[in-house]
């Protein structure tokens, strides 16, 4: 396998970084760390393991890098079958969302300074410190919340750009697009009916494997080159 006459497989290799980074702070540490409406035992939990804290931090700050990166091969990659759509794929999928990862990494240094205790917070007792972690905590999930909007709104302009350009399978760019809609939907429930986002979330979970897919024919199969038209006569 040559990754080097194929970018299809180097973009392949930009998305894995950013799957298996990902689910670090968005799924494993919240299961392991917070407890529901206790902000004691969650402060509790987060200083007994502390680095693994810490280390989502940095899993954050090191998605925002790779979505940048990605973004842009993803560009350099399909500027030539639409620049317009290209550039929202950098803006919609790389800028923002990064913007907002950089954002959630302050929040979770402020809970994480509020549960260590600092001099200057000696005015507030432990139980206050503890509540104010649990309300960092809780923005991080509300700009998640908001987030997942452009999560989705970016596989748009990327479905569009894969079904034009047939250098990847058709089906695929269909499934991104489907895929927009579902983490839309799953953002408006998040942010209107919480009451209904698991849910949501368990009847829209298949629709959500198409970034998967995309990220398995790159590595395996890469980019067909496009085939570019006649000149009219």
């Amino acid at each position: 396998m040559n990754w080097t006459k194929n970018p299809g497989r180097i973009v392949g290799l930009l998305y894995l970084l950013l799957v298996i980074g990902g689910p670090l702070r968005l799924m494993y540490i919240p299961e392991k760390l917070f407890v529901h409406g206790d902000a004691t035992a969650t402060a509790a939990n987060i200083t007994a393991h502390e680095t693994l804290f810490r280390l989502g931090m940095l899993s954050e700050v090191f998605c925002a890098i790779v979505l940048i990166f990605l973004t842009l091969a993803f560009f350099r990659l399909f500027k030539d079958v639409s620049r317009y759509l290209a550039t929202l794929v950098v803006i919609l999928g790389g800028l923002m969302p990064a913007t907002v990862n950089f954002f959630n990494t302050v929040n979770d240094g402020a809970a994480l300074l509020l549960i260590r205790g600092a001099d200057f917070l000696t005015v507030f007792d432990k139980p206050q410190r503890d509540a104010l972690a649990m309300l960092f905590l809780r923005l991080h999930y509300q700009e998640l919340l908001a987030d997942e909007t452009l999560w989705g709104l970016w596989l748009l302009p990327l479905g569009l750009l894969v079904y034009k350009s047939r250098m990847l399978p058709r089906f695929i760019g269909v499934w991104l697009i489907l895929n927009c809609l579902a983490y839309v939907t799953l953002s408006f429930v998040g942010l209107m009916l919480p009451q209904y986002e698991d849910a949501f979330s368990n009847a829209l979970f298949p629709v959500l494997f198409g970034e998967v897919a995309l990220v398995l024919w790159l590595l395996i199969m890469g980019t067909k080159a496009r085939a570019v038209a006649a000149p009219a006569s």
